[in-house]
């Protein structure tokens, strides 16, 4: 079965469960969903050696990259099937550096979706819930034509 035939939720909560495989980035980004309901999603994610700058930092696209991954998957939770997205503005507040080897959190919620567009909102925090960087996305919808 061709995932874009199940509803956006159903398919978040394929890759939970494992029956749907993860995408890709979350190999390169060591991230992956934990909990979805409508509107709203955890995940997790962890940087590694891979992921510094060259300051020995871990590099602010990481984080970028998680809490793109929580705003969007959020509103992908909020989508009928055969609806995609994509993320077409992300703004991301990096508050305190990212250390690597540590477990990490973000959390991704839907403020706001019509028709054809979503705002979605992100935080992503340590072990011990201090927050890191939050981000706040706007995606466009892609729905499916109806015949007629």
């Amino acid at each position: 079965m061709n995932p874009l035939e199940l509803p956006g939720l159903d398919r978040v909560r394929g890759m939970i469960d494992g029956s749907l495989p993860a995408p890709s980035i979350t190999t390169t980004m060591p991230m992956r969903v934990v909990a979805a309901e409508r509107g709203r999603v955890t995940f997790t994610a962890r940087a590694d050696a891979r992921h510094l700058n060259p300051m020995g930092g871990v590099h602010g696209g990481f984080m970028a990259a998680v809490l793109d991954s929580a705003t969007g998957t959020a509103v992908q939770t909020m989508l009928e099937a055969g609806a995609s997205y994509s993320t077409v503005d992300l703004h991301v507040q990096m508050l305190k550096p990212v250390l690597t080897d540590r477990d990490l959190t973000a959390e991704g919620r839907v403020l706001h979706a019509s028709r054809n567009v979503a705002a979605a909102e992100a935080e992503l925090r340590d072990a011990d819930g201090t927050l890191l960087a939050r981000a706040s996305a706007t995606c466009v919808i892609h729905r499916p034509r109806q015949a007629g």
